[in-house]
């Protein structure tokens, strides 16, 4: 089985992580001692301020820390001001042309924090966002879905080191929240001597979600990328949105259909945990969306779906269609870790909400918190990389992330969570 490596920059990492003082946290000191702001109120700058993830962050924030600075940045003046009149006299709209290097990085000038909330990130060649970040010396964090983006930014690691920047990309709800989830298991299951065999992802949102036109963009874009998978340390490649299993995402949700994407938490859980076999299944209602979805794989051309213009003429031609089913879907999102180890155990991680587009704000703004506390050291990380360095308090973090949901559990048996276990007699279930 592959084990975890760690490169030397990482190691001498590590090693400051251990000889930190109690409570201090040594990315913050250093990066704050470095923008000489040790008593001045943080200030963060929402990019996409204006669409329905970035919004949802912003108001997440002004709940959870309301002495943030918030700026929130956009092309639509007018949406940010019905947003920042919302959020009240402790943030501001900027209006910022991501495409403009020279106005990108005025808008980071003086800002702790950028959250990078400007989907889709399927297609998108450059790391613009973060490269500016490194040079302005501005910590990161993205809510990307898309492994090739993902993989790019985790490239500019030792810049982002050189630089004393702390970034995570994929922190959002999934991947993001997911991959703690996954990184708790883990953990959890070492402890008590278990070997972790696989480890499966399974994602549940009702309609779009509400969660706006690129979320339609983004799943579009994934049917037309080959499917990643692992099993037994062998790179799988398959068709998207096929193999379909029947899941029980528990009380609120009950079992769904779940089919095989292309999605950056299967790489990065097998590289960053060690984990054998890793997959990611996604599923939507109602029922014929998924077959939508599957007819789109077999009718039009990877090409054709992988070409973002394409996409966007069909997410304007869907669009409406998707409006007027999501008022009777709702947007219940759910998600699923199982672990399975090598003595036959298993472990099972759930996370349901009734919102999405309010649990995706929440679970971005429960890391942009952590990060700001002083969670992660310098350098770009995923969100399971090891607990002191990505993401010092994991289990702050999750139930911060896990605010409003109408179930959470971790570390139990599968049949304690499902809503049907199946007894086999002398209180044995399956």
């Amino acid at each position: 089985m592959a084990r975890v490596s760690l490169d030397l920059n990482q190691k001498l990492v590590i090693s400051c992580v251990k000889e930190r003082q109690p409570g201090v946290s040594s990315s913050v000191q250093l990066y704050k001692k470095k923008k000489n702001q040790q008593n001045v109120t943080s200030r963060v700058l929402v990019l996409g301020g204006t669409g329905r993830v970035g919004g949802s962050t912003a108001i997440a924030l002004s709940k959870l820390s309301p002495d943030l600075q918030l700026l929130v940045a956009g092309r639509n003046r007018e949406k940010g001001a019905r947003l920042v009149e919302t959020l009240g006299e402790n943030s501001e709209f900027v209006e910022v042309d991501f495409d403009d290097e020279k106005a990108l990085k005025a808008a980071l000038n003086d800002v702790d924090l950028v959250v990078h909330a400007t989907g889709p990130f399927q297609q998108t060649e450059k790391c613009t966002v973060l490269e500016a970040a490194i040079s302005t010396e501005t910590a990161y964090l993205d809510v990307c879905d898309d492994s090739s983006y993902a993989f790019r930014a985790k490239s500019f690691h030792q810049k982002a080191v050189a630089a004393n920047i702390p970034a995570i990309t994929t922190g959002g709800i999934y991947p993001g929240v997911s991959n703690v989830m996954a990184a708790e298991l883990v953990r959890t299951a070492r402890s008590e001597s278990m070997e972790p065999e696989r480890l499966r992802f399974f994602y549940y949102t009702a309609g779009s979600g509400g969660a706006g036109p690129t979320i339609l963009a983004t799943s579009f874009l994934l049917l037309g990328e080959e499917v990643v998978a692992y099993n037994r340390g062998e790179v799988v490649k398959l068709k998207p949105y096929t193999g379909m299993l029947n899941v029980d995402f528990g009380k609120g949700i009950g079992k769904r259909n779940v089919y095989l994407l292309n999605l950056p938490e299967v790489r990065s859980i097998h590289e960053n945990l060690g984990i054998p076999s890793v997959s990611a299944r996604f599923g939507t209602a109602p029922f014929f969306w998924n077959w939508g979805m599957e007819a789109m794989t077999n009718l039009f051309p990877g090409e054709v779906l992988r070409d973002k213009g394409k996409v966007q003429q069909l997410v304007q031609l869907f669009d409406p269609l998707v409006r007027a089913v999501d008022g009777i879907a709702g947007e219940r999102v759910s998600m699923r870790v199982d672990l399975e180890c090598k003595d036959g155990r298993s472990t099972v991680g759930i996370f349901s909400h009734k919102r999405l587009s309010q649990s995706v704000g929440t679970s971005t703004a429960a890391f942009a918190l952590a990060m700001l506390e002083g969670s992660t050291m310098p350098g770009v990380w995923f969100p399971e990389e090891p607990e002191g360095i990505a993401i010092d308090a994991r289990e702050l973090l999750l139930k911060r992330a896990a605010e409003g949901t109408i179930n959470f559990v971790m570390n139990k048996p599968p049949w304690m969570v499902e809503t049907d276990p199946q007894e086999f007699g002398l209180g044995i279930y399956m």
